[in-house]
């Protein structure tokens, strides 16, 4: 059985994120959390604030105030959508929601996942020969946290998916995760 504490060169090599010791148990979630906390404490707060304004408006007419509540309405819908990508693993698959659309996939469809250097957000390399964005890991705020959830997502394309792509060098993560 092998050790649970990786060699010694082997934790040289990732200071930032080390790799999980396997896959997360599923289900399990991905998503930014800063920037979904971000977003809609501004929605909200924002919301409330032209609420509030267009409310204090004496010399506005009724339907100028509702104007208002309805573009801040607009705007928390808007920040809403932002903050909506995600990841589901499950044992069936994967579920990715992006911002206006979402996807189930097979295990056996993900090759690879990949995140490299300068990449807004995770990459999955598809068995039909694409790839899909995955906006619900994301390396913009949380940068650890984006790559330890590469690392896991990768886990669990590996113990469960079935891609028939070789691994090459970096053990078939498609990228440099760190």
């Amino acid at each position: 059985m092998p050790s649970s504490t990786p060699p010694e060169e082997d934790r040289d090599h990732t200071p930032a994120a080390p790799a999980p010791q396997g896959p997360p148990v599923l289900p399990v979630t991905f998503r930014p959390q800063r920037t979904r906390i971000v977003a809609l404490c501004v929605g909200v707060v924002m919301f409330v604030v032209i609420t509030v304004v267009s409310l204090l408006l004496d010399s506005a007419a009724p339907w100028e105030q509702a104007s208002f509540v309805v573009l801040a309405a607009i705007f928390l819908g808007v920040l809403a959508v932002l903050s909506r990508p995600k990841v589901v693993a499950e044992a069936g698959g994967l579920t990715v929601v992006n911002l206006t659309n979402v996807r189930r996939l097979a295990w056996a469809e993900v090759l690879r996942v990949n995140l490299r250097q300068g990449d807004p957000w995770v990459f999955l390399d598809l068995s039909d020969g694409t790839s899909l964005p995955v906006m619900g890991i994301q390396p913009g705020i949380a940068r650890q946290s984006a790559i330890r959830d590469a690392l896991a997502l990768r886990a669990l394309v590996d113990a469960y998916g079935t891609g028939t792509e070789s691994a090459g060098p970096s053990g078939g993560t498609g990228g440099d995760a760190r």
